[in-house]
């Protein structure tokens, strides 16, 4: 540790107790730090996808990048960065997300018949008054937890309603809000979202609203600019800030960010981007191969979801086939059975196209980035890999999270590329990032370093067991809603019983074929839901915390976090 003087020293003080964490001194202190220098020396350097730099040097000052390559000379008041096998990427840009924006709480809505068919602006969701930039929190969770996955920047826009505001390119750091601000009024972010129980509350009626609004706001455009060139003889023009919040929209200044999930809401999107004229980019794709004909001649920018179902890969599908047979060789299958497999085979049939769909619009001439809208980020690197598994090069996969949303959201020439002069938005890995154990070690956000501890490996495959025996509350997500319970587990590994309870019906169920294998504790019940069901959990157990699966056959798999009560 560096000299420092006493406020400092008792900073640290304050540190090492517990009372204050490392990121939060870091961000919250006016302190100045030691030296606004930076060399991160002996990394691969992958300036952009195909471009690498061996055994090279970057220089960094006043959060600006300035020197890159291998024979850079560094200054003696430089903190130095001993990056020895270590990659360095340029940081990474989510194309469309809700980071640093925290999600308004539902409000109950009056049950107002005389409102039905008129409502307010506000209360149908048209708010293009507002902007990203007024709501961004520098502290919201999810800022770290997308930071420290590699993410130095994001397009950011509102949550709710058909119209909700306007986007904001924004860093992910920053004392406060404005300080995160790269880029304002990036776009009118927009969804086929209706208010519920007011008009507009279907897609066909959103779809109207926009053609309605649209429309207004050109006359409303071109009458206030015939009344400031000459207002002689003419009635003032009425104010409506909604509708002048849309001018940029109607002049074609500013596109329209649109979510645009299924094949159904891009050919939508498409038609009134075709019928109105406006700018457009589709976000947030997740089944859009099919639509590959309807985009491409549009030539709008496209960001593609990482939100994935799960989908168990190939070759361990065919080895749990393979244990069926064995298990059924001298029987032959009963016509429940043929019909669930040929089930399984269509459910897995479509779910690939979700992890192959980034590399068919690569091989259609489609570039595009990613959005995490919907992502969460514990799934985030998981299913990129998946995605680089299925079809698309690891260098297309790096264009995709930094040389095109840089180039799409137009801030090429700050961001996107490791160059003299770019702003030092920077990723180090301990390995090649696009490998499953690569661990950040550092990210860089304006020339701000975080660091961060590798990941311990989790026990598996004739590691030591783990204690799982204990009290474990869970919460876990589903379509139908969130559910929460409680685990019991009595025994030690190997022998192992127990109960678990679920919010959805109240009940209390047995446990059965607990296995465990390294800090993995895996087990099934069933669920009676007027038929019964079997339901699987997985635990990945690290210490006193875990996080996991919850998988029902014909549903499908959800996530599920819980932790461990302690020893009364």
């Amino acid at each position: 540790m560096q000299k420092c003087d006493s406020l400092v020293r008792s900073v640290c003080m304050l540190f090492l107790i517990g009372v204050m964490p490392l990121i939060g001194l870091a961000q919250d202190s006016d302190l100045k730090p030691v030296t606004n220098k930076y060399a991160i020396k002996n990394a691969t350097i992958v300036q952009a996808p195909g471009k690498t730099i061996q055994n090279g040097t970057i220089l960094i000052e006043n959060g600006i990048i300035k020197a890159v390559g291998s024979s850079v000379a560094i200054p003696a008041d430089a903190w130095v960065v001993d990056a020895d096998s270590m990659f360095v990427y340029a940081g990474f840009i989510s194309g469309l997300s809700n980071i640093g924006i925290e999600k308004p709480k539902e409000e109950e809505q009056k049950d107002d018949r005389k409102l039905t068919g008129n409502p307010t602006y506000e209360r149908a969701g048209i708010t293009p008054g507002n902007s990203a930039r007024e709501m961004l929190k520098p502290d919201d969770k999810s800022v770290e937890d997308f930071r420290k996955l590699g993410f130095t920047a994001s397009h950011s826009v509102p949550h709710n309603g058909m119209l909700p505001g306007t986007g904001t390119i924004i860093l992910l750091g920053g004392k406060d809000g404005e300080s995160m601000v790269v880029k304002d009024q990036t776009s009118m972010y927009s969804q086929l979202s209706g208010a519920g129980g007011v008009y507009p509350n279907t897609v066909i009626g959103v779809m109207a609203k926009y053609r309605d609004l649209y429309r207004k706001a050109i006359q409303a455009r071109d009458y206030e600019s015939k009344y400031n060139s000459n207002p002689n003889g003419m009635e003032r023009p009425a104010t409506d800030a909604t509708l002048q919040a849309l001018y940029p929209v109607v002049s074609k200044q500013m596109t329209v960010a649109f979510k645009a999930e299924g094949v159904k809401d891009i050919m939508r999107v498409t038609t009134l981007q075709k019928d109105l004229g406006f700018k457009m980019m589709l976000g947030e794709v997740k089944q859009g191969w099919d639509a590959i004909p309807t985009i491409k001649p549009t030539g709008a920018p496209v960001f593609l979801s990482l939100d994935l179902p799960e989908w168990k890969q190939e070759e361990e599908k065919n080895k749990e086939d393979e244990d069926d047979e064995e298990e059924s060789e001298e029987k032959e299958p009963t016509e429940s059975e043929l019909e669930e497999k040929a089930l399984k085979e269509r459910q897995n049939a479509m779910i690939k196209n979700y992890y192959t769909q980034a590399g068919k619009f690569r091989s259609n001439g489609i570039k595009f980035g990613f959005s995490t809208m919907e992502v969460k980020s514990k799934d985030f690197k998981t299913n990129l890999l998946k995605v680089i598994e299925n079809g698309l090069s690891e260098d297309h996969a790096l264009a995709a999270l930094t040389t095109e949303p840089a180039r799409i959201l137009g801030v090429s020439s700050q961001m996107g590329t490791i160059e003299a002069g770019k702003m030092a938005n920077l990723i180090v890995s301990d390995t090649a990032y696009f490998t499953k154990d690569a661990n950040v070690r550092f990210v860089f956000v304006d020339g701000v370093k975080y660091e961060y501890e590798a990941k311990k490996k989790k026990k598996s495959n004739g590691d030591e067991a783990v204690d799982a025996s204990g009290v474990w509350n869970y919460t876990t997500e589903t379509p139908q809603g969130n559910g929460s319970g409680v685990i019991t587990l009595k025994g030690t590994p190997g022998d192992y019983s127990g109960t678990i309870t679920v919010s959805f019906n109240g009940s209390t169920n047995d446990i059965e074929n607990v296995v465990v294998d390294g800090s993995n504790v895996s087990f099934s019940f069933k669920l009676n839901m007027g038929e019964e069901i079997t339901v699987d959990i997985s635990m990945d157990i690290d210490g006193d915390t875990f996080e996991g699966t919850l998988s029902v056959a014909a549903f499908g798999s959800f996530p599920m976090e819980g932790s461990r009560e302690p020893n009364k």
